[in-house]
């Protein structure tokens, strides 16, 4: 149960984004009124009012970032500069929960319970609900189009994360209590934050320690892309020392599958070119959005994976069998209604009898594809997960005429950080308004600089303008030759093609 000051820490974010906006350059206040959001404020408290949806630590800065925007420059935010891919998948992703809602009014009947159906109110309530989501990713496009905006994205970063790692340190040491401490209960089981040997998985004010070490390699893969980018963060420390540092404290947040992304990700941003780091940005994307249609045609090889996980670690391998079980029984459970999915309110989940006659719960959802998949169905699917790939590969287009190595540097590796994020979507669900700000971020960036090189490129002179070559019979003169020239009469005899020589 939140205590009074979870609340008034919500109610009191408002206020900050005030004072970041009033003091502060537009993308800074923008920048941390949402990275410091994510870092400070209570999970799972929120202010629920009828009709809309709920205000929390998600909605709230993504709201209050975009009141900020718009006060600032005194415009508002485009929800598309021309039509085409990227507001195609937009306007699916508001508009299809709608459609979902009105296919899915028939109630579910299981043992002695009902779980009801929903119809057009939850479709515009969810509709809403995907506006508020899809608001960090319209900023990004539009107000952090500029290389020097990326750069400030990986400044803010590493800077958060160089603060935020002295609170990962002390949980670290003395186990995850700063978000019971202060705001009076865990937001995910204890025990799950619980390493082998007594150790303990830091998560702060993030919510679990699967989020805190994403973060943790989030930060270190940006300090990598800085000293590439030869940009100081520290003045007092080498860029090389900074990266070291949180790549420290990463390995010291014992998350798995974090450490394996940086472990890859940082000498790839530091050592290899931006064009290849570009490329493994786009192979990894395919391959996430490879895997649910994979695991939809049964052809994906589980059984294998299982086998090579047993001869490695034991425990891991059947909680990875555990996983790929339970999506087999989401999938099968989706597969009833694939196109547009079963709504929200759980309808996507499967209820088992209990011996009461009660429904009840029997999934795991871990993923987020299966999340989306079971809810909004295959377009569902295609439209959030399009929107998050869509960047990475306008972003390997944009970066063939990157004008400085510096701005390659940087746009290859917010490629590589959001296709990362892509990946993780796939064995876990946390889709934070960070996240969409960093490929919206992306996305402008991209058609910003590939707007600027077709500017850069010089018009062709119109045809009639250019004399035939059958008319060269005779001297040309050339006009910008010095006046001196001129006067003596130099001009330059053309030979006529078909004229003999001799």
């Amino acid at each position: 149960m939140p205590n009074s000051f979870a609340y008034v820490a919500l109610l009191a974010w408002p206020v900050v984004a005030i004072v970041l906006y009033a003091t502060r350059p537009l993308v800074q206040a923008t920048l941390w009124t949402m990275l410091g959001a994510q870092l400070l404020l209570p999970v799972g408290t929120f202010f629920k009012i009828p009709m809309i949806p709920q205000f929390d630590k998600f909605s709230i800065p993504s709201l209050c970032a975009l009141a900020g925007c718009m006060l600032a420059t005194n415009r508002a935010v485009r929800l598309w500069r021309s039509f085409g891919l990227v507001e195609g998948l937009m306007l699916v992703f508001l508009f299809s929960p709608v459609v979902t809602s009105l296919l899915n009014s028939d109630p579910i009947y299981v043992g002695r319970s009902v779980i009801p159906g929903v119809g057009l109110y939850d479709g515009l309530s969810a509709a809403l609900a995907q506006f508020i989501a899809l608001i960090p990713f319209l900023i990004g496009r539009e107000f952090l189009r500029r290389m020097e905006d990326v750069q400030a994205v990986f400044v803010a970063l590493v800077v958060a994360g160089l603060g935020y790692s002295l609170l990962l340190l002390f949980e670290i040491r003395m186990s995850p209590q700063l978000h019971f401490w202060f705001y009076g209960y865990y937001p995910s089981d204890f025990i799950q934050q619980i390493r082998e040997g007594g150790s303990f998985r830091p998560m702060v004010f993030m919510g679990h320690g699967l989020i805190a070490g994403f973060f943790a390699m989030s930060v270190t893969v940006a300090a990598a892309v800085l000293w590439r980018a030869k940009v100081v963060v520290v003045r007092s420390a080498p860029a090389g020392a900074v990266t070291f540092y949180l790549g420290v404290v990463l390995v010291l947040c014992k998350s798995g599958a974090a450490l394996v992304y940086g472990a890859v990700l940082v000498p790839l941003v530091r050592w290899t070119q931006p064009r290849l780091q570009a490329k493994l940005a786009v192979i990894l994307v395919a391959l996430a959005l490879t895997y649910p249609a994979m695991r939809i045609a049964g052809v994906f090889p589980t059984n294998m994976l299982f086998d090579v996980a047993s001869s490695i670690n034991q425990d891991r391998a059947y909680s990875l069998k555990f996983r790929f079980d339970q999506e087999e029984q989401l999938l099968q459970h989706a597969g009833e209604r694939l196109v547009f999915g079963w709504g929200r309110f759980g309808r996507n989940r499967i209820h088992l009898e209990t011996w009461e006659g009660l429904a009840g719960d029997a999934s795991v959802t871990d993923g987020r594809w299966i999340i989306t998949l079971g809810q909004f169905g295959l377009i569902g699917f295609i439209a959030e997960f399009g929107l998050f790939s869509a960047p990475v590969f306008f972003a390997l287009r944009a970066l063939r005429k990157a004008a400085s190595f510096r701005d390659a540097v940087l746009l290859a590796g917010l490629s590589l950080l959001t296709a990362v994020n892509v990946v993780e979507l796939l064995p876990n669900s946390t889709l934070s308004p960070w996240s969409w700000l960093l490929v919206g971020t992306l996305l402008g960036a991209s058609e910003a600089y590939a707007a600027k090189v077709r500017q850069r490129q010089p018009q062709a002179a119109p045809a009639a303008e250019l004399p035939a070559m059958a008319e060269l019979t005779g001297p040309v003169a050339f006009p910008d030759l010095p006046d001196r020239s001129r006067d003596r009469g130099t001009h330059i005899p053309v030979r006529p093609r078909n004229r003999p020589v001799g």
